[in-house]
């Protein structure tokens, strides 16, 4: 009897882990293929996996299962070194929707919705499964006052306290 509890508490768990905060909406078509290549992260709210962390990025690249592979790597200023690493996603629904399941540490999945993309996919607005984890991401290292001025805007009004979001430096 115990371990159905702890197997039914897993499922739960992990079901709830891909969920999005209330009001969020994914992109909807799509592209996978354009999505792929290299993100720098503009500006994010705190977290332990990325504290202390300058110069993140993600970078994204198929596998031959139909998932994708995510690097994600970041300066760590304390102990004046590289962090990298390494996890797998996969959509968490329709593929032309942009919401995935993300494991760095597996089995738990992460969520990753993507609420606003830029047609050209230069830019996205991304959140995880509730209001405390939020990200603006570019293929640059700077974005245009607009469009952080925007990203702020419809974050906020999404629920995010985007008066703790850190502007990430990159060098």
């Amino acid at each position: 009897m115990q371990k159905l509890f702890v197997a039914l508490m897993s499922i739960v768990f992990v079901s709830s882990c891909v969920k999005i905060p209330e009001g969020v909406n994914p992109v909807s078509n799509f592209e996978v293929d354009r999505y792929m290549g290299k993100w720098y992260e503009i500006a994010r709210l705190d977290h332990r996996s990325e504290r202390g962390l300058k110069a993140v990025t993600a970078e994204y690249s198929l596998n031959q299962d139909g998932g994708f592979a995510v690097k994600h790597r970041g300066y760590m200023t304390r102990q004046s070194e590289w962090q990298e690493v390494e996890g797998k996603a996969s959509f968490a629904g329709p593929e032309n929707i942009g919401h995935f399941k993300v494991s760095i540490v597996p089995p738990f999945p992460g969520s990753y919705a993507i609420f606003e993309l830029d047609p050209d996919y230069q830019y996205a607005y991304v959140c995880g499964s509730n209001t405390s984890r939020l990200w603006l991401l570019a293929r640059t290292t700077e974005v245009d006052q607009d469009i952080l001025d925007d990203f702020v805007g419809k974050s906020k009004d999404l629920g995010f306290d985007t008066s703790e979001l850190i502007y990430v430096h990159h060098f």
